[in-house]
């Protein structure tokens, strides 16, 4: 079996799905220069839209400049060699309406990073795709192993 065949592609419903497990995604833009920035985020779905907040910085200026937003998340299981990975790509906007952000007060989304973070960021997501390497049986076999590292 090539590699590609062992990967799993996922529909839109699967890819959100997906996202609702996990509480850590990275966000990624390029500058004028063509360099990437690359930083993690916590984040929620509110529908089918990437919720994060985030204070006056580099992720900031990027949503104010209307730079492409792309955005990943996943989770892998390295015993198992299994595993998930998602990209969202669309453009982001920091949400400035007065209900709006009301109701993304209430969302469960505290930074880990205790400092104000004062804006709210929305991405929708014009592009989501998603690929999954699933557990194929008889692949996998797991072992205990002993203190001194003797297979038992």
């Amino acid at each position: 079996m090539s590699h590609d065949e062992a990967l799993e592609r996922l529909d839109r419903a699967a890819c959100l799905e997906l996202l609702r497990t996990v509480p850590i995604g990275r966000v990624a833009w390029a500058d004028d220069y063509g360099w990437v920035t690359v930083l993690p985020v916590n984040f929620v779905l509110d529908g089918d839209t990437i919720i994060f907040r985030t204070s006056a910085g580099a992720k900031l200026a990027a949503v104010e400049e209307q730079r492409p937003l792309t955005f990943q998340a996943d989770d892998v299981e390295p015993a198992l060699q299994i595993g998930w990975s998602v990209v969202a790509s669309g453009p982001a906007m920091v949400v400035t309406d007065a209900g709006e952000l009301d109701s993304l007060e209430g969302l469960r989304l505290a930074p880990w990073v205790r400092d104000a973070k004062p804006a709210f960021v929305r991405i929708t997501a014009r592009r989501l795709t998603g690929r999954r390497i699933p557990l194929h049986p008889g692949g996998t076999s797991v072992q205990s192993v002993d203190e001194e590292g003797s297979a038992f």
